[in-house]
């Protein structure tokens, strides 16, 4: 479980640090995507699937380690 917590600690950290990163504009849209306001569309739909697949590994790693404990 150790193990688990790390790779959530690192992962948010990870994501808090991103915003700090990014490139600086100068107040004019940087790409196609982003002038039409659709960015956020693609974000949201690439922040669910990582959401989802996120979820699905740890109700993974809880059964496995049901099924370890039992035998």
């Amino acid at each position: 479980m150790i193990k688990m917590k790390t790779m959530f600690a690192t992962l948010f950290a990870a994501l808090v640090m991103m915003p700090a990163f990014a490139q600086e504009t100068t107040g004019q849209p940087a790409s196609f995507m982003e002038s039409n306001g659709k960015i956020y569309v693609v974000l949201a739909v690439v922040v669910t699937i990582v959401a989802g697949l996120l979820i699905y590994v740890v109700r993974l790693d809880r059964k496995i380690s049901k099924m370890e404990k039992r035998n």
